[in-house]
């Protein structure tokens, strides 16, 4: 069954919620997942893209858009498939995919931003509902 971690940032975090999901996407990498990394459109995938270039320096995390060639191990999509994905999905939507399932785990961020807050407290109730096992990671104190 999919597990769904959630990482609670601080309301005034000196990190946003995108400067997080980069840091998080190496950890998983460094740990020897394959990531997918969900986002709403195309225009947010592409400016993620651009983020996880420069997000540190002396940090090199191996990525590229879903379907490009070659494949990479994480990969930025918001298509409504997945690809070849069922290890781990970073989910950056306000909403849930509708193929989180197929997954091993699924990370959720929320930052102090009610436009976030609120979808991803329904999300949370969501996942409980269900049955899947919820975690959260409060991060707001690191």
């Amino acid at each position: 069954m999919t597990r769904v971690d959630f990482y609670l940032l601080a309301e005034e975090a000196k990190t946003s919620r995108i400067e997080f999901a980069c840091q998080l996407a190496e950890t998983i990498w460094r740990r020897g997942h394959k990531l997918y990394i969900h986002v709403a459109n195309e225009q947010q995938a592409l400016a993620l893209d651009k983020k996880l270039w420069r997000f540190k320096p002396e940090a090199f995390v191996p990525h590229g858009l879903l379907n490009a060639h070659p494949p990479s191990p994480v990969e930025i999509g918001w298509q409504d498939d997945p690809g070849n994905h069922h290890d781990v999905l970073l989910n950056l939507d306000l909403k849930i995919p509708s193929h989180f399932s197929r997954f091993q785990r699924v990370a959720e961020i929320i930052d102090g931003n009610e436009a976030v807050k609120t979808p991803k407290r329904a999300d949370w109730k969501f996942y409980k509902e269900r049955g899947y096992p919820v975690t959260a990671h409060d991060m707001r104190g690191r």
